[in-house]
């Protein structure tokens, strides 16, 4: 079937300005935020949204983005009429971005079990490998692509544990789109790149909740997708995920080759936070092998990328790679070189800058905190620290960082003859 036409939204993306799409993604998360929304935008949707793909939002996005631009109509910012857009061309350019998006809604708004079911209900289009078509065709790449979205956007909301056995079916979906083939090599290539991105992301999700074994056979099989595909940006990608658990795993060494061959793939990627964060992958395998100054090397290119600001090739699943993830891992860096005090110091400021709408993120860093300020002698501090990260536990469902609290409550025992430490290991104790 042949690609309909479409043209690019020029009035959106002068609206944009000088951010990059990924900036102006995490404007959108926030506005959002401020009307009870729950939207995965991350660069990609904006990209799609300029190049006129998406000729008109779902009702979730036009109420962000009649917020974000008072006044203004969605002719005013560059869109069609809706009734323009109705029908099979539209459905399949935006596969499960209406009903199901608005039970996700409400199923957050709901909280508890309903995370789960509103996790189910993401991923329908993708759970049953008896319903495959013959051949993939354009929908079904798109579906590939939003159930990445689905799965990055619950876990930054929510935390790993509950996800990823969920996550699980759309990635076996996945690859047998692939195995399958599709109508043509354009589809086929951004069926690859989906894929992979899938096992990264469920790959993720069982890092996060302390499946080590697992993680490392997702990402395993991402960078065997993305050298099937000839795709260096998800190859650069996979090597950053097994640098990061290879020193969750305490193979140092390991994260240091593994970072250092991501920045092989990246290098012709035109992307300086990509390259920023494979350099802070490497400084923590070397702080692991305790060679400080090549940690502190790795950490000057890390900040000297950094510095050079946002590409528009930077890869949309680094949204949540800003100066607050920055600060945590040069943080994790100093604690494990054993310098809690400095390490302290970056993990309160990762904590402080960290957009709200990253719940996992917050509950790390501060998690983060509460640990270094244990160990750097300041367990009052330390038991405020912790109890902020019990607050946030209501919502996030982490096994990294329920086990970092655990060993946060280890080091406090010994001053529990404070009644702030006494308060905090007792609520602790009965979490």
């Amino acid at each position: 079937m042949a690609a309909f036409p479409h043209s690019p939204n020029q009035t959106f993306r002068r609206l944009r300005d000088r951010n990059s799409p990924a900036e102006f993604a995490a404007m959108v998360r926030r506005a959002a935020k401020e009307i009870g929304e729950t939207v995965s935008c991350d660069a990609r949707y904006i990209g799609r949204v300029e190049s006129g793909e998406i000729r008109c939002p779902n009702y979730a996005y036009e109420r962000v983005f009649l917020h974000m631009f008072p006044g203004r109509t969605l002719a005013d910012l560059g869109f069609s009429p809706r009734e323009a857009v109705r029908g099979r061309s539209a459905q399949r350019s935006a596969p499960f971005t209406l009903k199901e998006s608005d039970v996700l809604r409400r199923a957050f708004m709901a909280g508890g079990s309903a995370t789960v079911a509103a996790a189910t209900l993401g991923f329908t289009l993708l759970g049953d490998t008896r319903q495959l078509p013959s051949r993939a065709g354009e929908s079904e790449a798109a579906a590939v692509e939003e159930a990445v979205r689905q799965i990055r956007l619950l876990d930054d909301r929510h935390g790993a544990d509950a996800l990823y056995r969920k996550a699980a079916e759309p990635l076996r979906t996945a690859y047998a789109l692939l195995d399958a083939g599709a109508s043509r090599q354009s589809t086929e290539d951004r069926l690859h790149a989906g894929a992979g991105e899938l096992a990264i992301s469920v790959g993720w999700l069982a890092h996060d909740s302390g499946r080590f074994d697992d993680a490392r056979s997702h990402y395993a099989e991402a960078l065997a997708t993305a050298r099937v595909a000839g795709d260096a940006g998800l190859e650069a990608h996979a090597f950053s995920n097994m640098a990061f658990l290879a020193r969750d795993c305490g193979r140092p060494r390991e994260s240091v080759r593994a970072a250092q061959a991501g920045r092989r793939a990246a290098r012709s990627l035109g992307s300086p936070r990509l390259l920023s964060l494979l350099a802070l992958r490497e400084a923590g395998g070397w702080a692991g092998l305790a060679d400080r100054k090549a940690c502190e090397e790795a950490l000057t290119r890390a900040h000297t990328e950094f510095s050079r600001g946002t590409a528009a090739a930077d890869p949309e699943w680094m949204s949540f790679f800003g100066e607050a993830e920055l600060e945590s891992l040069e943080s994790r860096c100093w604690a494990t070189l054993g310098e809690h005090a400095r390490a302290a110091r970056h993990a309160r400021r990762a904590a402080d800058l960290q957009d709200p709408h990253f719940a996992r993120n917050v509950a790390l860093y501060t998690a983060e905190l509460a640990d270094d300020l244990a160990r750097a002698g300041a367990p009052d501090e330390a038991a405020w620290a912790g109890g902020r990260v019990l607050d946030l536990l209501t919502e996030v469902q982490s096994t990294r960082v329920r086990s970092m609290l655990s060993g946060t409550a280890r080091a406090l025992v010994p001053h529990q003859r404070s009644p702030r430490v006494d308060a905090f290991l007792t609520r602790h104790a009965a979490v």
